[in-house]
């Protein structure tokens, strides 16, 4: 007669971890997110520069310094509809708006 294993004592089976294979990424994927944070960061540096000089400028000379920050959202635009058209997608949604958010943003500390 067998004896019969304890309570905690509990057969061991083999359990097998199961690794997901990545798909593997097409290099035009690839390629277009690469750009488009490159366009990011050379896009939005000017942007929020001009954006934050504006603010010193349009103490002294407030037309100039509407220009700097005019100049800060057509940047800032441009680059949202830049990265939306490196991913075909159309321009003509609400992600060229957060182009325009370093102007909102120093907009109250020009005109206030």
């Amino acid at each position: 007669m067998e004896e019969a294993p304890y309570a905690d004592q509990r057969p061991q089976t083999r359990r097998t971890i199961r690794r997901r294979t990545p798909k593997p990424m097409n290099i035009e994927t690839v390629q277009r997110w690469v750009v488009s944070a490159v366009l990011f960061h050379v896009g939005t540096v000017p942007a929020v520069t001009l954006a934050v000089y504006s603010i010193g400028v349009s103490h002294d000379n407030f037309g100039k310094g509407v220009g700097l920050w005019i100049m800060s959202g057509v940047i800032g635009v441009m680059t949202a509809v830049g990265i939306l058209a490196i991913h075909r997608k159309s321009p003509l949604s609400l992600w060229p708006l957060l182009g325009i958010l370093p102007t909102a943003v120093t907009g109250f500390y020009i005109f206030r």
